[in-house]
C-alpha cells in the first residue's frame, strides 16, 4: 500500500518547501513584531508594509513549516460556521455579522491572489458537502438555505440520483454544491505571500523562537533564540501551534492533529471518473473527511483522523487509505506516497477569535477552515493596528472562553475522535437497515 518513495512530509512541499535558513540579522527594534509566519502573520505583515509600517516577522522554525503548508488547500467563506453549528449559537444580528465577514474572507483571498499575482494554483472550483447517511440530506437543505441567504453563497442541492455528476461511486446519499468556493496549493500560496512581504521591505526571520514578551518603555521587549528585539506593538499569530509564550492564549486554543495522505499518480481517465468537475469534497460525518484532486489533477489527497491506535505515519496511512477506498473502491491498488499531520486550532465556541490581552494582540482559532479566514484576520489586524477599520470584525471580541482543562489533555482528543467514529459507523449501519 505504501509507495517505495513514501515520505512523512507534506506532498505540498515537493513544489514549495519551507525555508530552513536565514542569514538576515535580527534588527534591534521594529514598529510591529509578528510572532508566527503562517497565513495570518504574513497577511498582516503585507498590509502593514504596503502602508509604510516597519514590520518584523518571527518564526520559531522554518518559514512555512506549520499548518499553512500542511492543510488541504480548501478555500471557503462561511461554510464551517454553519456546518459546525457555531453560527447557530449566537443571535440573528451577530450571526449575520459573522457570515458577512466570512464571505469577505473569501473575497479578500481572491482579490489578494489577483492583485499580487500570487502563484498559488487558485481555482474557484466549488465544494460539495456529501451526506454520510440518508437522514443527513435534510441538513444539507438547511445549510444551503442559510449559506445562500446569509452568506451570499451560490448553492445548489444534488440528490443522490444525480450525484454521479459530481463524484464517482455510490458511497454518499446526496450533496450540497457551493459553487463559489475554491481550492489552492497551500505551500505555493504561503511561498508567494513570503515573497510579496519580503519584496516590500518586511523582514522575515526563521529559526527565531520568541521565549518571552515583556512590557518596556514605549512598547515591548521580545526575547528570542537569536537575541532581543524591541517593538511598539506585538501580534501573536500562532494558531494551532500556540505554546506557553502567552498562557492566556494557550488556555483558549486546543491543537488537534489532522492527517492527510497523497496518492501516487492516477492512471489515465481515473481523475475524470472520481471528480468530473475537480471539486473540493467533505462529508457530514462527525469525524469529518475532506478530499480532493491535487491542483495538477494527477493525485488524490484525503484528510481525516485515523483509528485511535494508529500512531506512526505508515499505520496512519493504512487507516486513511481504507477510508479512501470506502469512498472510491477504485483506489484500492493506488499506493500512498505521502502521509503527514498538522495542528488545527480549535476553540470552545467553534469561532475564530481576534483581540488583545495585556496589550498583546492575537488572532487564532480557525477550527479547521483557516486558509481564507486566517488570511482575513491577519489583514483585519493590520487595519486595527493602523487604526483604519471602518468597523470591528465580528471575530474581534474580548469574550474568549478557555478550553475546559480535561479537554486539553492529550488522551482526551483521541477518545473523543474514536467516539465520533463509532457514532458514524452506527449511523451508517442504521441507515442501511
Amino acid at each position: 500500500m505504501l509507495a517505495a518513495n513514501f515520505k512523512e512530509t507534506p506532498y505540498w512541499w515537493e513544489a514549495a518547501p519551507p525555508e530552513t535558513e536565514t542569514d538576515e540579522p535580527l534588527p534591534p527594534e521594529t514598529e510591529i513584531a509578528i510572532v508566527g509566519a503562517g497565513y495570518c502573520g504574513l497577511c498582516c505583515a503585507l498590509e502593514l508594509v504596503e502602508n509604510g509600517v516597519n514590520v518584523t516577522v518571527l518564526e520559531a522554525g522554518a518559514l512555512g513549516q506549520g499548518a499553512s503548508t500542511r492543510n488541504g488547500g480548501m478555500v471557503t467563506g462561511g461554510q464551517k460556521l454553519v456546518v459546525s453549528g457555531a453560527a447557530a449559537k449566537v443571535d440573528a444580528k451577530q450571526r449575520a455579522h459573522l457570515l458577512d465577514d466570512a464571505r469577505d474572507s473569501l473575497a479578500l483571498l481572491e482579490a489578494r491572489v489577483a492583485r499580487y499575482r500570487l502563484d498559488a494554483d487558485y481555482q474557484r472550483c466549488g465544494r460539495v458537502i456529501l451526506a454520510h447517511v440518508p437522514r443527513h440530506y435534510p441538513r444539507l437543505e438547511q445549510w444551503a438555505e442559510i449559506l445562500s441567504r446569509e452568506a451570499g453563497s451560490e448553492t445548489s442541492l444534488v440528490p443522490r440520483e444525480r450525484l454521479n455528476d459530481e463524484i464517482g461511486g455510490s458511497r454518499y446519499y446526496g450533496g450540497l454544491l457551493i459553487a463559489d468556493y475554491g481550492g489552492l496549493h497551500p505551500a505555493k500560496y504561503h511561498r508567494s505571500l513570503r515573497d510579496a512581504v519580503r519584496s516590500r521591505g518586511a523582514s522575515l526571520h526563521a529559526n527565531t523562537e520568541v521565549t518571552a514578551i515583556a512590557r518596556a518603555s514605549e512598547g515591548f521587549r521580545l526575547t528570542t533564540s537569536r537575541g532581543v528585539i524591541r517593538a511598539r506593538e506585538v501580534f501573536v499569530a500562532t494558531n494551532g501551534y500556540t505554546g506557553s509564550l502567552v498562557p492566556h492564549l494557550r488556555a483558549r486554543v486546543l491543537p488537534v492533529a489532522s492527517y492527510i495522505i497523497a496518492t501516487e499518480p492516477l492512471w489515465p481517465g481515473l481523475a475524470e471518473h472520481l471528480s468530473p468537475h475537480r471539486r473540493m469534497f467533505s462529508d457530514t460525518r462527525k469525524n469529518l473527511a475532506y478530499f480532493r484532486l491535487s491542483p495538477d489533477e494527477t493525485r488524490v489527497l484525503y484528510g481525516s483522523r485515523p483509528i485511535a491506535l494508529a500512531r506512526n505515519p505508515p499505520a496512519v496511512a493504512a487507516s486513511l487509505h481504507r477510508q479512501l477506498c470506502d469512498i472510491w473502491p477504485e483506489m484500492r491498488d493506488i499506493r500512498i506516497t505521502h502521509c503527514w499531520t498538522g495542528n488545527v486550532g480549535m476553540t470552545a465556541d467553534g469561532l475564530p477569535h481576534m483581540g488583545s490581552f495585556e496589550g498583546i494582540h492575537y488572532a487564532l482559532g480557525c477550527n479547521g477552515s483557516g486558509v481564507a479566514m486566517m488570511s482575513y484576520l491577519g489583514y483585519r489586524m493590520a487595519l486595527k493596528l493602523m487604526q483604519r477599520q471602518n468597523r470591528p470584525t465580528a471575530f474581534d471580541s474580548q469574550h474568549f472562553t478557555a478550553i475546559p482543562v480535561p479537554v486539553g489533555r492529550s488522551w482526551v482528543t483521541p477518545v473523543i475522535s474514536e467516539w465520533y467514529r463509532t457514532r458514524d459507523k452506527l449511523e451508517r449501519l442504521v441507515g442501511r437497515a
